[in-house]
Formats: structure tokens, sequence, C-alpha cells
């Protein structure tokens, strides 16, 4: 819990200059969104199939976000990573997709292309193909202490950001306990109306610091993705 109890409180804009260098020298990306839940019977293959490209890709900017939904939740049986707000993106997407329905275990890529996330082939497919693309937004993120001692996030947007929004998901990294690889415990947005701004946090400790990175991703109306970056505090 004490991760949910750090993270649920993002409400004030401020303005920025500490900024943080992305290190990828490449400026491609891929944001592999897997739409799971602890109670989904089908779902374990696909958990697996994101663990090991999260591990191949790590030294490519592929970036992988596990989102627990929470139609799978009955009575007093609920997954502890389950939101309401994650059905509700997946349902956005459904709609953006023109789909009737939504079910796990779905991976979204980069807001565009949609499919089984147990398909192995076509997964390593289309990340070879995003990765040859170049990104319209670049981001950079850092952070550092206001005057009031309140964490503050820093971001800077480069590219065309008429209609955007920047995306926040505040990750749980992958450990050997845990079944699935990067469980996003929250997501923010924000309204691109600036380049640069910042987001005050709560205060993190150095303990939930090691747990916790930031994968930051540009998106437009249509919910495709233009750019991304990930930052570890």
């Amino acid at each position: 819990m004490k991760y949910f109890l750090i993270l649920v409180t993002f409400i004030l804009l401020i303005p920025s200059n500490s900024i943080k260098e992305d290190s990828s020298e490449k400026n491609s990306f891929v944001v592999v969104q897997l739409f799971t839940s602890k109670f989904c019977p089908y779902c374990s293959e696909a958990d697996e199939l994101i663990a090991k490209i999260n591990q191949e890709y790590k030294e490519k900017k592929v970036y992988v976000l596990s989102y627990h939904v929470d139609y799978w939740d009955r009575g007093e049986r609920k997954d502890p990573f389950g939101k309401k707000k994650f059905t509700e993106l997946q349902y956005n997407y459904a709609k953006q997709f023109k789909e009737r329905r939504v079910y796990t275990p779905q991976v979204v890529l980069n807001g565009k292309d949609h499919f089984n996330g147990t398909i192995e082939s076509r997964l390593r497919k289309k990340i070879k193909s995003y990765l040859k693309k170049e990104s319209q937004n670049t981001i950079k993120l850092s952070y550092n202490k206001n005057e009031k001692g309140n964490l503050a996030l820093n971001y800077e947007i480069s590219g065309e950001t008429i209609d955007k929004n920047l995306k926040l998901a505040f990750v749980l990294k992958t450990k050997k306990a845990l079944a699935n690889t990067n469980i996003v415990l929250e997501e923010m947005m924000v309204e691109l109306n600036k380049n640069k701004g910042s987001i005050l946090i709560p205060t993190i400790t150095s303990e939930v610091k090691k747990d916790v990175l930031v994968i930051g991703y540009v998106q437009n109306k249509k919910l495709q993705i233009t750019g991304a970056t990930q930052y570890e505090f």
C-alpha cells in the first residue's frame, strides 16, 4: 500500500528549468501497453512474453506497461493493482479502434496497433517496425525539490504539441516476486498547453525510489503515441 499512498496526488503545475537529457541516441521508440489482470485465466502466457520482451529490449527505447483492469474482480476478490481508470483507458482504445469489446490479455503498441498479447511473432514484428520510425516528440524528465521541500517532476517536450497530452505512468519495477512486468501503479495526464512544466508529487523515500520508475509518453487526440521516455529517480 505504501506505493499507492505515495503516488495518489498529482495536482499542481509549476514552471521548470531543471531537465535531464534522455541517454538514448536513436530517436525511435515503442510503448507496449498490456491490459491484464491477476484473475485472468488466459494472461500468464502474455505476462511471460512481455517480461521476455522487456528484458531483451532493455537497452532500447521499448517501454513496457502492465495495466491491471478491474472487470475480472468479483465481490471481495479484487486485483490489488486493478483500477477502474485502466479499464476506462482500454475502453477508450476500443472506441478509437472501433471495437465492440475489450478483453485480456490485449497489447496496444504506440496507440496504433492492438492484438492478443500472446501472439509473439506479431509482437516482435511490430516492435522491429516501430524501431525503424522516428518519433514526433522527445521528452526530457527530471525531478527536484521546490522551496517548500516538495518534490516536483519536471518535463520538457520537443516537437509539435497541439492537441496532445503528456501521460506519466508511475511503474513498479519488475521483481521476481511479481507475476507481471512494470505494473502501472498510477497514471496522470497533463494537457500540453506549454512545452515545459512540472508536477508536484509527495516526498518519495529512498526505499520507494528504488522500486518505482516513471514512463512518460505523448499522446494525441486519437490516442496515438508520438514520443516516449523513461526516468528513474
